[in-house]
């Protein structure tokens, strides 16, 4: 992690970030982010086909790192562990919404694979108009400022140049490029070192921004419920993993008041078995 350095956070313009306007007739919302799925790790894979296929809730949003790692939409060519994915999404967006943002390891999902997934892909960040409240959703990486090392590389492989070169490269060349990249970040997890937190003072500014008092993001794998300045609130989302101890598999409720209450909503944390 790279000195913190002086910084500006307080913009000049306000972006045209996307809306989401809610239906009026969505009563729960499911948010989940970080399940790093990998066909080496089918544990976790059934855990979450098991939650598509029993959530009761009207959507479900996936912030971020679906994919341990994603080459491009043409690996969806041949039958394998990711066609099973983008299956066991297809069949989960007959019964609900699905919306999927795309976080820093599967960055390169693209309209082909959520056409195959019958899913619609989120910028990151967008807004939401749930239950008379707005919501800030991100992944987050982009707001750990203090990793200027990360947010440099985020720049690169983000340009529309980079991109364009990477994916002329075959497929195999992709995947051993990537496959180089995990590792790296394997060493790096073993190594102990500190990774950065989403700073405030910009997450604060993206909020004013968004005209929202929440931030719902992953990235972190740190869930927790942060009270910030000005009565903001960031909610972080837990990373999926069926084989630690115990068991990691959260899901994030958002469920609108009944009939007859005041305007609003309620979060819950729920392990995947009981989001039905």
């Amino acid at each position: 992690m790279s000195a913190s350095r002086p910084r500006n956070t307080t913009p000049t313009v306000a972006p045209s970030w996307p809306v989401l306007q809610a239906p009026a007739h969505w009563r729960q919302l499911d948010f989940i982010s970080d399940l790093h799925l990998q066909d080496s790790d089918l544990a976790t894979f059934s855990a979450w086909q098991h939650f598509m296929q029993t959530t009761r809730s009207d959507a479900v949003f996936i912030l971020g790192d679906l994919f341990e790692v994603w080459v491009g939409d043409d690996v969806l060519a041949t039958p394998g562990f990711e066609t099973r994915c983008a299956q066991v999404l297809q069949a989960a967006s007959h019964r609900l919404t699905i919306f999927l943002m795309r976080g820093n390891r599967d960055f390169l999902l693209g309209d082909a694979f959520a056409q195959a997934g019958g899913l619609t892909l989120l910028d990151d960040p967008s807004v939401l108009n749930f239950a008379g409240q707005r919501w800030l959703l991100s992944h987050g990486d982009a707001l750990c400022l203090e990793d200027t090392d990360y947010q440099q590389f985020r720049s690169q492989v983000r340009s529309a140049a980079w991109q364009q070169d990477f994916l002329s490269l075959s497929l195999t060349q992709r995947q051993q490029l990537a496959h180089g990249m995990r590792m790296q970040s394997e060493a790096r997890k073993r190594s102990g070192a500190p990774y950065a937190d989403l700073d405030e003072p910009m997450t604060c500014s993206w909020l004013h921004m968004a005209q929202a008092s929440t931030l719902i993001h992953g990235h972190t794998h740190k869930p927790a419920d942060h009270q910030m300045t000005d009565g903001l609130r960031r909610i972080v989302l837990s990373d999926w993993d069926a084989t630690a101890t115990p068991p990691r598999a959260e899901v994030l409720r958002l469920s609108a008041a009944v009939a007859g209450q005041a305007e609003g909503s309620t979060v819950q944390r729920l392990q995947a078995t009981r989001a039905e």
